[in-house]
């Protein structure tokens, strides 16, 4: 052997008790699964964009019926505007682990969606087309039941964290899903612009 004294490895030295069960952002399991869901579903959003714009250049006329009434989908826009308001600030209070303020303000999110997903039922009668009326009709109908679809997933999520908040288990970690569960619902509105635009004014001239 050589000289050099050989440091016997203690059980201080892999005492890992005092690091973090949890952490937020770039360094947490829960941000970079929420991030591969956005991807993904980004896509399905892309896909169903360029179908549309695929059958309206096949498409002689175009829409095929009358295009859908502006009132309720711009109501909706601002609705989902505002809504991100209450959500960066439950983002901000899970990040402080304030459950006080958590608990206000996914309280407010929960009631701009209960608000948004009222409003969406009067939008998809204003759609003046059937979903299986012509293609026009049902790449309409897809677009408006995709994002739909991904409201109400978040909603319920939010609902089962506000659960969680006010009634327990309460754990460390349960300000992380907040935390995530904001930043999928900034995912929902920015999805929902392009949408909009495609659906409300990709058939106008």
């Amino acid at each position: 052997m050589s000289g050099r004294a050989v440091r016997q490895t203690s059980a201080a030295d892999v005492d890992v008790s005092l690091l973090p069960t949890y952490v937020y952002g770039s360094g947490s399991m829960m941000w970079w699964g929420t991030m591969g869901l956005m991807v993904i579903e980004g896509t399905v959003f892309a896909l169903a964009v360029v179908m549309y714009f695929y059958l309206r250049s096949h498409s002689l006329t175009w829409p095929v019926n009358r295009a859908p009434e502006l009132l309720w989908g711009s109501i909706n826009t601002a609705i989902l505007l505002v809504s991100l308001l209450p959500n960066w600030l439950a983002k901000r209070a899970a990040e402080r682990e304030d459950l006080a303020g958590v608990r206000l303000w996914l309280t407010v999110c929960l009631v701009s969606a209960a608000l948004f997903l009222t409003v969406r039922v009067f939008e998809f009668g204003a759609l003046n087309t059937r979903w299986d009326a012509n293609a026009y009709g049902s790449i309409v109908w897809m677009l408006l039941a995709l994002h739909t679809t991904h409201l109400v997933t978040d909603t319920i999520d939010t609902v089962v964290l506000a659960v969680l908040m006010f009634t327990g288990p309460l754990e460390g970690k349960r300000f992380v899903d907040v935390s995530e569960n904001a930043m999928y619902w900034y995912f929902v509105v920015g999805s929902w612009l392009p949408i909009y635009a495609v659906i409300y004014w990709g058939g106008r001239p």
